[in-house]
């Protein structure tokens, strides 16, 4: 049997704490921004897939970032990237009893987001995984249209929070998620409770609409 090829090892610093989130969460219908090579679809797959059929939803452009542009400090062959996701969700899904539908949003967020919300899926979804973008911008508008797409229940959450692009200048605020994320979380606090994490990721329950 073919085997999954993961280049990095960026998802191992939530796998201890969604081995407890996520069977507890059990979540069923599923969106992620940012998918790459699949390693935390792949986790939802294999965690949940032999207990009950799942829909999960990826988004992502397959082109990278800013981080990921010629001569940046993460450059990416992101073809082969969008391949190795391709082939790594095939076999998380051959190796599952219950049947996956995977939906791929090709392209950015804000658009499939918002396209997501216009096809009635307001509410709807279980667990919501941001993880695209990293510039505030683009993380406040995943959040805000996220929170939107999220049940009441559910539960979002965000990668990345103390990311910083590194830069010859020092760090950027608006060229990393926390300033984005902060806002999110201080003007929706009476719709939202912050549950406990780790250090590099934030997570949330939806209480209100």
């Amino acid at each position: 049997m073919a085997e999954q090829k993961f280049t990095n090892n960026w998802f191992a610093g939530q796998k201890s704490i969604w081995d407890n989130l996520i069977p507890k969460e059990n979540p069923k219908r599923v969106l992620e921004v940012g998918s790459y090579e699949g390693a935390s679809a792949c986790y939802v797959i294999e965690k949940l897939g032999n207990d009950h059929a799942l829909e999960i939803h990826c988004v992502d452009t397959w082109s990278g970032g800013v981080e990921h542009q010629a001569g940046g400090s993460a450059q990416s062959d992101m073809p082969s990237v969008e391949e190795r996701f391709h082939n790594n969700i095939d076999i998380a899904k051959q190796a599952v009893s219950q049947p996956v539908e995977l939906v791929i949003h090709k392209g950015f967020s804000d658009f499939h987001l918002a396209k997501l919300l216009g096809e009635g899926k307001a509410n709807y979804f279980d667990f919501i995984y941001i993880d695209g973008s990293h510039q505030a911008p683009d993380v406040l508008a995943d959040a805000i249209l996220g929170f939107k797409l999220l049940r009441v229940g559910g539960v979002m959450a965000f990668d990345d929070y103390l990311w910083f692009e590194p830069l010859p200048y020092g760090q950027d605020l608006v060229r990393s998620p926390k300033i984005a994320i902060d806002a999110f979380v201080n003007i929706y606090c009476r719709k939202l409770r912050i549950m406990p994490g780790g250090v590099h990721q934030l997570y949330i329950r939806k209480l209100a609409v």
